[in-house]
């Protein structure tokens, strides 16, 4: 999952269609096809009594990890009210051969796991290692609460997904899985977890965390352990795709004339965001700007940039900002916003004394800054006009360039 094209091929698209296609089955999602346990590869092995540290290769990834951490596992549960299910990749350092420590981010996750706890009762959990690319990428999905991803994963595959009742619990996993660990999300337990190197390419905190006690573990023989190397390419890409596709269509919602977007990987694939629009009035690009803000808390930088501008090339981006932008009129700045709580530069500054965590209201406050870099909808002749050379676009090397070729410059005489 480390390259768009490969991700688009996993689709059967071209990397121009990757966010359509994402974004057609988050909005029309296949409710799954449940299977019995002898249908269901995931359990062709059950161990109701299982080691997780002997059993599995789970790596310390990082030089400074506070331990093995599962990286790729898929965290389903079902919400205490509704019974619909939630899936989601969470960092897991594994304590010991039964007891796991998780991080939960202000997510579904969290809300199902807040809401068992508040009737002091265990959330069944399953972390699902090693699924296709089709079903990891839906795991990332950004859908409202009670919206089960692997019904996206179907919808991207064009058929239900099979899935399999877990043997300790009610919840319902991919059958064709490797790995199936079964387990609990205990009430009012906590343990240390952490530091672990994380995406923005800095160690997270240590912190008391949420604790999963292991009851199973079911697999595929001879399975494969899948893992994901923290702040690479795989990591950050199954990050900003789905989110991609759901900024994009949250803001063609109120400006038709958004034709793109990419969150680079310069910005880890979650806190920069480029926009493209076709401009047809001026102030416009600023309330994109404070559209995107709203679409995801994560994001901290916006530039908007106009339809002669590849969003996916940095440079040119960057060249955008240096020709079209002005800082005292076309800067936007927002202050004490909710950011990323993984962002090291907004604990900066806050006094809460030497070594003390702040409190959890108080975590990921960030600044939010914009950029118009669009030039204006009329401009006097060619000032803003990009400097082509006539027929380049057209222009294929592969066919007009003669490789191994040798020039005598004084004669021009070319040979192979």
């Amino acid at each position: 999952m480390s390259q768009r094209s490969w991700i688009a091929e996993a689709m059967g698209v071209g990397e121009k269609d990757l966010l359509k296609r994402f974004r057609e089955a988050a909005d029309q999602p296949l409710k799954c096809q449940e299977v019995e346990a002898s249908q269901a590869p995931c359990q062709e092995v059950i161990l109701k009594q299982a080691d997780v540290l002997r059993l599995l290769p789970i790596p310390t990834h990082s030089e400074h990890d506070n331990g093995p951490y599962i990286t790729a596992g898929l965290v389903i549960a079902r919400n205490p009210t509704t019974g619909i299910q939630n899936v989601s990749i969470n960092r897991i350092q594994v304590h010991s051969g039964n007891r796991m420590a998780i991080l939960m981010l202000p997510r579904h996750l969290l809300a199902f796991y807040k809401e068992a706890e508040s009737r002091q009762q265990a959330l069944d959990v399953a972390v699902v290692i090693g699924v296709d690319p089709l079903t990891l990428l839906a795991s990332q999905a950004v859908v409202p609460i009670d919206h089960d991803e692997l019904e996206i994963a179907g919808a991207l595959h064009g058929r239900p997904l099979p899935v399999v009742k877990c043997q300790t619990n009610e919840v319902r996993v991919p059958a064709s899985s490797e790995i199936v660990i079964e387990g609990r999300l205990l009430p009012s337990v906590r343990e240390l977890e952490g530091p672990f190197g994380e995406f923005p390419r800095y160690y997270s905190a240590r912190e008391h965390r949420e604790v999963i006690q292991v009851d199973a573990i079911t697999h595929r023989k001879s399975p494969i352990y899948h893992t994901i190397v923290p702040a690479e390419m795989e990591h950050l890409l199954l990050g900003s795709i789905p989110r991609e596709a759901t900024i994009l269509a949250h803001l063609q919602r109120s400006f038709s004339n958004v034709i793109d977007v990419h969150l680079s990987i310069g910005g880890v694939g979650r806190y920069h965001l480029f926009v493209k629009i076709r401009k047809i009035h001026e102030g416009q690009p600023k309330n994109v700007i404070c559209a995107a803000f709203g679409a995801h808390y994560d994001i901290k930088q916006v530039v908007v940039v106009d339809d002669d501008v590849e969003v996916h090339d940095p440079r040119q981006v960057e060249w955008a900002v240096a020709t079209r932008f002005q800082a005292d009129r076309d800067l936007v700045i927002i202050q004490g916003a909710q950011g990323s709580v993984l962002d090291p530069s907004t604990t900066v500054g806050q006094d809460f004394g030497p070594g003390v965590v702040p409190p959890a209201h108080m975590q990921g406050i960030s600044a939010k800054m914009g950029l118009d870099a669009t030039r204006p909808v009329v401009y006097h002749e060619h000032v803003f006009t990009r400097v082509r050379v006539p027929g380049e676009l057209e222009v294929d090397p592969e066919t007009v360039v003669q490789s191994n070729a040798r020039i005598d410059w004084h004669t021009g005489a070319v040979s192979a």
